[in-house]
């Protein structure tokens, strides 16, 4: 064999067989897309995979799943949806993990606006001005569900029912104070973050409400051989320093 021919066939001896590259589908709750699309984009670059996303309310997302929608990883921002999965059994099994938490906050139209004391003393529906509170959907997703559970906790939810304004999702209630359709809303911190038009004027406290937790999974109809790389990477340090750019809480 000429040493050209020899030397070019040792070298494809020595040369490691790609795989071919995936694209993972992952739904995931409307307020992580930001950061997520970044987390991809990285995971991506290094891989030579490819990231498909559907963002939207936790709830939509985990009754589509239920119902066979074509997921492979699922990030929630609920426990409560991802445990619904688990007992029908949607997810699979040892493949769920808490990798991140967030802050619940009250949001008002417009840059450098008072801050208040989240607590019963407030008069919310004064704040108001009989104008409307922006929330998710308050049955059904987890920004709207912790929403609600914090104000009544504190006292306030009876008082300010009525002039509620809800949305499909989180993304949805930030839209409508930014846009000055609503005066206040309640969103997560990781939203309000350096958005124009918005101001955080308090924190509610973390004891009135569940703990705001995001769980994530390889569903059961995944047959991607990829998802486990990128559902492990989400949770890696080097995804970590994303996350806390974006302002959420890592887990470990």
């Amino acid at each position: 064999m000429p040493i050209a021919r020899w030397i070019f066939a040792a070298a494809l001896c020595l040369t490691p067989v790609q795989a071919k590259a995936e694209t993972v589908t992952v739904f995931a709750a409307a307020s992580l897309k930001s950061a997520l699309t970044a987390v991809g984009d990285v995971w991506a670059a290094q891989t030579g995979n490819a990231v498909a996303y559907s963002f939207a309310g936790t709830s939509a997302l985990a009754t589509q799943i239920a119902q066979g929608a074509p997921a492979d990883v699922f990030i929630a921002a609920s426990v409560d949806w991802m445990d619904s999965l688990a007992e029908s059994g949607d997810i699979r099994t040892g493949t769920r993990r808490d990798i991140l938490g967030n802050s619940l906050v009250l949001i008002a139209h417009g840059a450098g606006a008072a801050p208040v004391t989240l607590d019963a003393s407030l008069d919310l529906a004064a704040l108001l001005g009989g104008g409307k509170l922006a929330m998710a959907l308050v049955d059904s997703v987890p920004a709207g569900q912790y929403g609600k559970e914090a104000l009544t906790s504190l006292n306030l939810w009876d008082s300010i029912a009525s002039q509620v304004a809800q949305a499909e999702n989180v993304v949805g209630a930030l839209n409508f104070v930014s846009a000055g359709e609503a005066p206040l809303g309640i969103v997560y911190k990781t939203d309000a973050k350096g958005v124009a038009n918005v101001s955080i004027i308090g924190t509610f406290p973390a004891t009135s409400h569940k703990p705001i937790t995001y769980p994530a999974a390889i569903t059961s109809v995944s047959a991607s051989a990829a998802a486990a790389d990128f559902l492990a990477f989400v949770a890696s340090d080097q995804a970590g320093e994303i996350w806390q750019d974006a302002g959420f809480v890592v887990l470990k």
